[in-house]
């Protein structure tokens, strides 16, 4: 098994690929996620580079080999197994749930995971919406759109919360806004880099657009876009 800092570097280049979507990451937003200087990160993924689990160009980023994604993929196992666990069976809030996952997830064994997976119904995401890899290591893509990406009138339900800040978690719960919550939008306003959204029958809230880009959403009816006129047409 490797080390716990290895593993941090693990889990942290593999969010940062799927996130660009390309599967490479940047040293400089590397070092930023994992808290260490940029000198710090580039001697950890020249180590990781040596041991066969990532590739690395000066200048071009750091990505994952094979064997790289396989053990970051058995670390986020891991720690989402044990969030659902802590949640489910523990009672734990789940804006707590994520720093107690950070501090266990070294130190249990794919065995116990399985067993926990197992008595849990082997859930497909964990309780913020993000996909458990299986013992095998497949990550479901994580799929959706940000929520400010939608306009007023359009309906969407919730299905990931891509932020681990217990303040923020705690606010979203609080509106019903939490994986498989249908979702109006009830207005948007550019000037003020703010949407009003509606959870259910909750009361209106107001997001700042960056706290929306962290909630991902598919959509479930979106209001009719003008088409063009026919002189729009004709033009084209």
């Amino acid at each position: 098994m490797p080390s716990e800092p290895v593993e941090n570097y693990l889990k942290a280049i593999f969010s940062l690929g799927a996130e660009s979507g390309t599967g490479q990451a940047s040293v400089g937003r590397l070092a930023a996620i994992v808290g260490v200087t940029s000198g710090t990160a580039t001697s950890m993924v020249r180590r990781l580079a040596r041991e066969g689990l990532a590739t690395y160009r000066r200048y071009g980023g750091v990505r994952l080999t094979p064997r790289g994604r396989r053990a970051a993929a058995d670390v986020i196992r891991r720690h989402r197994v044990l969030e659902a666990f802590l949640v489910s069976v523990v009672g734990m809030d789940w804006a707590e749930v994520h720093e107690e996952a950070e501090r266990l997830e070294h130190a249990v064994s794919a065995r116990l995971i399985d067993r926990l997976d197992q008595m849990l119904g082997r859930p497909r995401a964990d309780p913020h919406g993000d996909p458990i890899p299986d013992a095998q290591g497949v990550v479901l893509p994580a799929g959706g759109m940000p929520l400010g990406a939608f306009r007023a009138g359009d309906q969407v339900r919730l299905i990931r919360i891509a932020d681990q800040r217990a303040d923020v978690l705690r606010f979203l719960a609080g509106a019903g806004l939490v994986p498989g919550a249908s979702i109006t939008v009830r207005s948007t306003q550019p000037g003020a880099d703010a949407m009003a959204v509606r959870a259910g029958r909750r009361s209106t809230v107001s997001l700042s657009m960056a706290a929306a880009s962290r909630i991902i959403v598919e959509p479930l009816q979106l209001r009719a876009r003008p088409g063009p006129t026919p002189r729009q047409s004709a033009r084209r």
